[in-house]
């Protein structure tokens, strides 16, 4: 019985020690903080990095195919579940996918690249292109290493003990399990993507309900820390960086206190995606503390595994999901919005609504800052560029790189992989979120940039 029990100790701690590891302990490399998957996929990105776009195309153009075939449901549909489950989708995805192909491969051939016709602004540098090879080739390497690897993080009782140990701070704070925790660690220290694509998992395993797997990939995807510095060195502040984060971070808190509790969040329902596999979250006669409850649940989770067989089918599944699913959907939808906020006047206008607010609030150049407001919306970074080359305040830069790493919600990533996953939020449902980001970080970091800058 002791061996059993030694064994099961074994199977929780090691597989998971390598994945915070992996995943959540901040290294410092090359100059920058980072984390070790990210080390490794960059330096996949850098031996085969030429290759990585024709990769991307034949991986968004096999999906729009099979998502074709699969619409007829096919009789061999059942025989290859993994198969089944990345490319069974609706009419509207599959019609996504296809898009996807076609951007992809225009881009890829430079159709009408260096020309202003309409076909131009979809592959042009600036949008296809910057998608295909400044998103999408990072991303099939970090979706591939992360789907093959977040089974250390998922499998082996990790989130079963950080869940007992955290649930009486998260449940009454966040509305949200303690396990939760990993998703948003996982975010801050790693790669928003990462965090979604974890939350995705445990939503689809029956480990989340609706709403909290709503909450958690709108809310608890951070962005990273290293991003964050290079938001804020785009506006040339570096030297505000201490106060940058840890605005950041309040404002991030202060959106998870009140998001979940306010539409569209408050209205997504307790229902499982599959049956719900959830532990219970009061602690049961015979445990003495959350954290002998925690060693239980893990290896009670360790105890129920597989072993190896699991462990790959797993990973593959986790692979070939954002691989087929999410690549297409990105390529669509970040290209389309890349086109309207590098060619139309959309998003200028979208952002008029802003500027009461931002004049209400004493910002500097606010309507040059209004401008900013929205285009987050479909690239994190892109409200940093426009702020470094229209707006002279830095005050007014300091608030725009706030405000475009505390919306959270793009299109051209994040946002494309919750619209690519099965997590129960929609376009609409994700703009509103934005919206709600954008305002309440407004009254915060404001107040705050009057304390720190000279108008």
């Amino acid at each position: 019985m002791e061996n059993k029990q030694q064994g099961s100790l074994a199977g929780f701690l090691v597989p998971s020690v390598i994945g915070i590891i992996l995943f959540m302990i901040p290294v410092q490399y090359d100059g920058s903080w980072t984390i070790v998957v990210k080390i490794i996929a960059d330096m996949i990105s850098g031996a085969i990095g030429e290759f990585l776009p024709m990769l991307c195309v034949g991986i968004v153009t096999l999906s729009a195919i099979l998502g074709i075939i699969f619409l007829g449901k096919p009789n061999f549909i059942a025989t290859y579940p993994i198969v089944a489950n990345t490319f069974s989708t609706t009419a509207i995805w599959v019609d996504i996918r296809i898009l996807g192909a076609i951007f992809i491969w225009l881009t890829y051939l430079g159709v009408d690249a260096q020309t202003d016709s309409m076909i131009g602004l979809i592959t042009s540098g600036d949008n296809g292109g910057f998608v295909l090879n400044d998103l999408l080739s990072v991303l099939v390497v970090i979706f591939l290493l992360a789907g093959l690897l977040l089974p250390l993080l998922l499998d082996f009782g990790l989130l079963e003990f950080i869940g007992a140990l955290l649930t009486k701070v998260m449940r009454p704070l966040f509305t949200i399990p303690g396990r939760a925790a990993v998703d948003c660690i996982t975010s801050w220290i790693g790669d928003g993507t990462l965090g979604v694509m974890l939350t995705a998992n445990q939503y689809e395993g029956g480990y989340y309900f609706k709403r909290e797997a709503a909450i958690i990939s709108t809310t608890f995807s951070a962005v990273s820390i290293t991003f964050s510095i290079v938001v804020l060195a785009q506006v040339d502040l570096m030297e505000y960086f201490g106060l940058y984060y840890l605005l950041i971070c309040a404002i991030g808190i202060v959106c998870a206190l009140i998001l979940p509790r306010i539409p569209p969040l408050s209205l997504k329902k307790d229902e499982y995606l599959v049956e719900g596999k959830a532990m219970g979250e009061n602690l049961p006669e015979g445990y003495t503390s959350s954290f002998q409850y925690g060693l239980a649940l893990a290896r009670e989770r360790v105890a129920e595994h597989r072993g190896f067989e699991q462990f790959m089918e797993g990973a593959f599944k986790n692979a070939a999901g954002m691989w087929f699913g999410v690549l297409p959907v990105v390529m669509c939808i970040g290209t389309l919005a890349l086109v309207l906020a590098n060619h139309t006047t959309i998003f200028d206008t979208l952002g008029l609504p802003f500027l009461p607010l931002l004049q209400m609030l004493d910002v500097p150049q606010a309507e040059a800052v209004s401008k900013t407001m929205i285009v987050g919306f479909t690239d994190m970074f892109t409200p940093s560029v426009l702020a470094a080359g229209t707006i002279t305040s830095p005050m007014a830069k300091f608030i725009v790189a706030v405000i475009s790493v505390t919306q959270l919600i793009y299109l051209s990533e994040v946002g494309g992989l919750i619209l690519g996953s099965k997590i129960p939020v929609n376009l609409p449902e994700l703009f509103i979120l934005f919206l709600e980001r954008t305002i309440i970080s407004l009254l915060i970091a404001v107040p705050v940039a009057h304390m720190f800058f000279v108008n």
